[in-house]
């Protein structure tokens, strides 16, 4: 249902011409309503501020993940910037090169590569029917051919991606029960909205949306999906997933479920779409992440390998073990 949003917010966009930071300050409003009326983050025992002020922080993270994840969306279309997203797997090589864990270290390394190929080959148009060497199906012409993307225009989706691994982060290591991690996730998404604010505000008296927050009041799938599926569900069903599954994002596991999602969205919106290209670019990036995140796994507990998965090594901090 999040894939769904993401291709209902691209078409919308993409038509109307609105633009994205008003239109993601306009989901983020109702957003952050919805999370301090439910998890009432003032209630409860006061929060210190060591855990306060990096969540400040995160939500200037969240914000700055927004804009660009926006920005990437429109100028490389939603199956590049989903999978961009799992570009924050890369932070397990940095946490290998920094930390001085040099076990596997080489295979980190060319998990990180492969990752690149993957990302060339997208920006390079293999997953579209119009670039793809490998599609062969068909021959009839398309309303609107893809226009190769290129390595400089996806530094832009790939950035969000790892913003967002680094927000997701620095939210488990501020707080690790499931309780006090609500709290805290509605004042992340409280001040992401605060720091929004004057860059939607700029972005309305500059004229290039003078009417685009007017238009937004009128509900739309576009809007409601965001909203429900790409913002405030979507953390309730990650928290299941990750505690419950240990299916956590930036996994291979989790990539094969988001490429079956994108294959049939692809076909539904009549994308320009090669699925032997996607496919191709697909297992190259999921083996990148594979190898990228390993760390002697048979040797390591789920909960363990949980940490891992989202690039940063368990015992960099002195905390306890995430909750089960």
């Amino acid at each position: 249902m999040r894939i769904w949003s993401v291709y209902s917010l691209y078409s919308y966009l993409s038509n109307s011409g609105g633009s994205i930071v008003g239109f993601i300050f306009s989901c983020l409003v109702p957003t952050s309503v919805i999370f301090l009326v439910l998890q009432k983050p003032w209630k409860g025992r006061p929060l210190p501020n060591s855990q306060v002020i990096p969540t400040v922080v995160n939500g200037g993270i969240l914000a700055l993940y927004f804009v660009l994840w926006g920005k990437g969306l429109l100028a490389c279309g939603p199956l590049v910037a989903l999978l961009a997203e799992y570009a924050g797997a890369v932070l397990g090589v940095l946490s290998a090169a920094l930390y001085g864990r040099k076990v596997n270290i080489w295979k980190k390394i060319g998990g990180l590569a492969a990752m690149l190929v993957a990302y060339y080959l997208l920006s390079n148009g293999w997953s579209t029917r119009t670039h793809s060497p490998l599609y062969s199906f068909g021959s009839e012409p398309l309303e609107k051919p893809t226009q190769i993307i290129g390595m400089k225009e996806m530094v832009v989706p790939i950035t969000a991606g790892i913003l967002s691994a680094l927000r997701r982060v620095l939210a488990r290591r501020v707080s690790l029960k499931n309780q006090l991690k609500r709290r805290l996730h509605a004042i992340t998404i409280a001040s992401a909205t605060c720091f929004l604010f004057p860059f939607a505000m700029w972005d309305t008296i500059l004229g290039s949306a003078s009417d685009s927050l007017v238009k937004l009041q009128l509900p739309s799938w576009a809007y409601l999906s965001t909203v429900v599926f790409g913002m405030v569900l979507i953390f309730y069903v990650d928290n299941v997933a990750e505690e419950k599954l240990h299916l956590v994002f930036s996994s291979p596991r989790h990539l094969m479920v988001s490429t079956g999602c994108i294959i049939v969205l692809e076909i539904l919106y009549s994308m320009d779409f090669s699925l032997l290209g996607f496919l191709v670019c697909s297992v190259v990036l999921g083996f990148g992440i594979f190898e990228a995140t390993s760390l002697e796994r048979s040797k390591k507990s789920p909960l363990e390998s949980h940490e891992l998965s989202n690039g940063v090594f368990h015992n960099q901090l002195p905390i306890s073990a995430l909750p089960s």
